[in-house]
């Protein structure tokens, strides 16, 4: 069974990672593209690592701009998995 982390740990998980934040029990991220077809060029880049680690992002696209949201829903809250998929996630370019 996955853990959820306590506040402290998602506080100190979240220092070691740039461009994330937390919004209630989800941390987030927003990437900047050119232009459109950059964006979902860009999510689809995340399509592997997810389905590799089973463990999938809620996205938002709006023209140039995506938005990451991870949680671990099973769990309702964050857990070490979501602190993983983002370091993933980040060092996509």
């Amino acid at each position: 069974m996955v853990q959820l982390l306590s506040d402290a740990e998602i506080t100190e998980r979240l220092n070691q990672l740039s461009g994330w934040h937390r919004e209630g029990n989800k941390i987030q991220c927003t990437r900047e593209l050119k232009d459109f077809p950059e964006a979902v060029n860009f999510v689809n880049k995340l399509v592997e690592p997810a389905e590799s680690a089973g463990h999938h992002p809620d996205l938002e696209i709006s023209y140039n701009q995506v938005t990451i949201n991870l949680t671990s829903h099973g769990v309702g809250g964050l857990t070490e998995n979501d602190f993983n998929m983002a370091k993933t996630i980040s060092e996509i370019s």
